[in-house]
Parts: structure tokens; C-alpha cells; sequence
């Protein structure tokens, strides 16, 4: 029997509605967190407004506050890149994803150092964890502390060691809204102390078996090589060749994967326009990216060296980038958006009505934003 078909637009609705982007979720923020099985942040703010374009009634200090009691984390996991956790999330999937981060921090100068010095990787991570489970530390101060044992090593590729292969949370008030200061760590078992400890009863394939069901509830139907970028793991299809999963294809002949009984969106479904934040997995998250914007269109919110700007999703395709310009208080939030891709006259009123609303979740006590809509040429 063959696979069906999914185009283009069914795979893009069906996205968005597991993304909590075809309409505001009424789930809270923990469980959207858990769901999503994260959301990358590089940068202390963009989760919320990675939540905002995603729940009803969601409001900064529902975040703050998770963080403040320690429901949530952010510390290196997927990609080897900075992630709001669960807490639950943090202390069970980080081991799952060590591979990974081994592979990533082996192939840097960083490790090469570490070798050049003989550094011993069990005395280092030992070592490491005592310092920032004695008082939390910056990664200077941490890489300085190491250095008096290994003077001949680099401090910040002592530090960055520690950063790999020991998962360090970054602590508040690093990531409170309206807040600042430096990022300070200290180990997720130390940190969460108070959590239950994860089991680790199960067979690694049957957690990674867990996991590829998780991300195709979030992020799918999709392809093997999507969940391999998703993750930064590898020979992923040796899990998913035994899963009882649902096949299809895509428009190029491409096995999807997908979990049984996961509902498809019609492609005709009308999409609102969102407001994405920097570095949102919608756009990361897959190998191929045609179903959520034009490749012509990358380098226009996406840098050579990673960064992602905030971007604008129209018909449910990036169509911009938008940026929330520094005010002061009591003065109007200033939205800017630039628009790269064709867009109708009320497509073009929605986009200025949502920014709207984004100004009123930033500041909601000043007047009502102000919009300013460029189309780039």
C-alpha cells in the first residue's frame, strides 16, 4: 500500500496547529513549555514572546514566575544551544542529548586545548561541579577558578568543558522579564534539587523512542533527517525503523514520519498572523524548510553565523522580521516591521493590528503602539 501525499499547505497548517500558532492556546505555560519540548533562548526574552504568540492571556510575569520557583530552566540541551526547559525536561532529556554535545565540544579548539594540557575529564568535571555547587559563578570566574589547577589551559576552554559536559543552568535573574544581570550558573542537580530524579530504568532506545514521539507531536508529520537537525543527534532512523509509526510523503518523495492517529490540517485552514521571536523552533527545527518560508528568503532573517531575527509569519509563511525598537517608560512602544514578501492590503492591516497587540503585552500601561510597516525592495 502507498504512502499518501502531503503538499505543501497540509504540512504547514498542520505545523502551525502543533506549534500553538494556528490559534492562541488555552493550555498554560508550563504545559505549552512541555509540549513544545522547549523554546530556544540564545537571548534571555525571546520565550516570551515565544509564549505570547502562542497563548491566550499569557502575561510576562507567568514566565518570571516559573523560573523564580524553578518549574523552568535554561541551560544548553538541543543543538547545543540555550533552551527554556521544563525543569522535568532538563534533568531527563540532558543526558539524552550528551552524545551530542561530546561531539560538539570534541571537534572545537576548545578540546583541543584540553588535550594539549592532558586534562583529565572526569577531575575537570568534578572539579567544575564542586566550584559552581559551592556558590553560583559566571563562566569567567569558573573558567579562573579551574585555571589554578590547570594553569597551562586556557580558563575559558576550562570553562566551556564544563559547559558541555556538565548541564549548568542559568540562574535568575538572568531571564526575568525587566531584570538584568550576569549569567551565573550552577548544576541542574544542584539547582533542582528538590525535583524527583528522572528514571533511568528505561533502554536508551525506548527514551529516544519517547522522545522521537514527542517531537513529532510538535513538530510534525516530518523526516528522520528533521528530527536529526532538531536534536543535533545522529543514526536517529535506527529508533524510528522499529516505531509504529504513520508514513507518508512529501510533495518530493520523501518519507514523513508521524505519530498514529495525529491529526492532519487542511491546507486551506486560514492562518493569523504571528509574531515569532528570535530563534523560534518552528523555523529551526526541520532539515527542510519549504513549508515554513521561501529559502529565497532566509539570509533576509537568518545570519551566516546563526542569528535569527523575530519574523513575521503571513498566510503561514515567513513574509518579514519585525523589531521592538528600546523605549522609555511611559512612552508608546515603537514596532517595526519589514515586510520582504508580497502581501495583500488586509493581510498588510492584520500585521499592523497584531504589532498592536504585541505593544500592549510589552508595555501594556503606555498608549497604544506605534507601527511603522516597511516592504523591503
Amino acid at each position: 500500500m502507498s504512502a499518501d501525499r502531503l503538499d505543501l499547505r497540509t504540512r504547514n497548517r498542520t505545523l502551525l496547529q502543533r506549534q500553538l500558532l494556528l490559534e492562541r492556546s488555552e493550555i498554560t505555560p508550563l504545559a505549552a513549555i512541555g509540549h513544545l519540548i522547549g523554546l530556544q533562548s540564545q537571548a534571555p526574552m525571546p520565550p516570551y514572546f515565544g509564549l505570547w504568540s502562542r497563548l491566550a492571556n499569557f502575561a510576562p510575569a507567568d514566565l518570571a514566575a516559573l523560573l523564580l520557583n524553578r518549574q523552568v530552566s535554561r541551560l544548553v540541551m538541543m543543538r547545543s544551544t540555550v533552551h527554556l526547559m521544563t525543569s522535568t525536561d532538563a534533568l531527563d532529556l540532558r543526558p539524552l542529548l550528551q552524545p551530542m554535545l561530546d561531539r560538539s565540544f570534541g571537534s572545537s579548539a576548545f578540546n583541543r586545548a584540553l588535550v594539549a594540557g592532558a586534562v583529565d575529564r572526569d577531575e575537570l568535571t568534578a572539579a567544575g561541579r564542586a566550584i559552581v555547587e559551592e556558590a553560583p559563578r559566571t563562566a569567567a570566574a569558573l573558567g579562573r577558578e579551574l585555571a589554578g589547577r590547570w594553569p597551562e589551559v586556557d580558563p575559558a576552554a576550562l570553562a566551556q568543558a564544563i559547559r558541555s559536559w556538565v548541564p549548568l543552568v542559568q540562574l535568575p535573574p538572568r531571564g526575568i522579564w525587566g531584570s538584568s544581570g550576569q549569567t551565573t550558573y550552577d548544576t541542574a542537580e544542584h539547582w533542582l534539587a528538590d525535583l524527583p530524579r528522572p528514571t533511568t530504568s528505561e533502554p536508551l532506545p525506548a527514551r529516544l523512542a519517547e522522545l522521537t514521539h514527542r517531537y513529532l507531536a510538535a513538530f510534525g508529520p516530518a523526516s528522520v533527517a528533521d528530527l536529526q537537525k532538531w536534536s543535533g543527534l545522529t543514526r536517529l532512523r535506527e529508533i524510528t525503523d522499529g516505531l509504529p509509526l504513520r508514513r507518508y510523503l512529501d510533495s518530493g518523495g520523501q518519507e514523513l514520519l508521524d505519530v498514529e492517529g495525529g491529526q492532519l490540517v487542511d491546507g486551506q485552514t486560514p492562518a493569523p498572523v504571528r509574531l515569532l521571536a528570535e530563534f523560534d523552533n518552528v523555523l529551526l527545527s526541520h532539515a527542510e524548510r519549504s513549508h515554513v518560508f521561501d529559502d529565497g528568503h532566509r539570509l533576509r532573517f537568518m545570519t551566516q553565523n546563526g542569528l535569527v531575527s523575530s519574523t513575521v509569519l503571513v498566510d503561514g509563511f515567513v513574509a518579514g522580521r519585525w523589531r521592538a525598537e528600546k523605549i522609555a517608560a511611559g512612552e508608546r512602544p515603537r514596532i517595526a516591521v519589514e515586510l520582504f514578501a508580497r502581501v495583500s492590503a488586509a493581510q498588510r492591516h492584520e500585521v499592523t493590528a497584531e504589532a498592536i497587540r504585541l505593544g500592549a503585552f510589552i508595555a501594556p500601561e503606555a498608549e497604544r503602539a506605534d507601527v511603522t510597516i516597511e516592504v523591503a525592495g
